[in-house]
């Protein structure tokens, strides 16, 4: 079994339109953060900032981006700010369904 010094790790950003993968490969003990920022992504779109955006690690929300060290083969994904609020999403669209029902009755 041989020691590696770097880890191999995917850096994901997606829009509702365009979507990039980064590949990179860091040095091993680098953090979650380390691949967020090592990938550039910032410079490919407007308006991200890579130090302060939420990450995730294969879907699940790293609370500590800057704490959690990467393993071979780790997916980082960069989320995006939500537009909306889910619950008033959902809000409205049940109040849509329910004026429709009324209109037909």
């Amino acid at each position: 079994m041989s020691e590696t010094n770097t880890v191999h790790v995917e850096v994901a950003y997606a829009l509702p339109n365009v979507q990039r993968i980064i590949a990179l490969d860091l040095p091993a003990g680098s953090s979650v953060r380390d691949a967020a920022v090592a990938s550039g992504l910032d410079k490919q779109f407007e308006g991200l900032d890579l130090n302060s955006a939420d990450l995730g690690v294969f879907g699940k929300v790293v609370a500590k981006p800057e704490a959690q060290t990467l393993v071979d083969g780790d997916r980082v994904e960069v989320y995006r700010p939500l537009i909306a609020d889910p619950k008033e999403v959902r809000k409205q669209r049940a109040a849509k369904v329910k004026a429709r029902k009324a209109e037909q009755e």
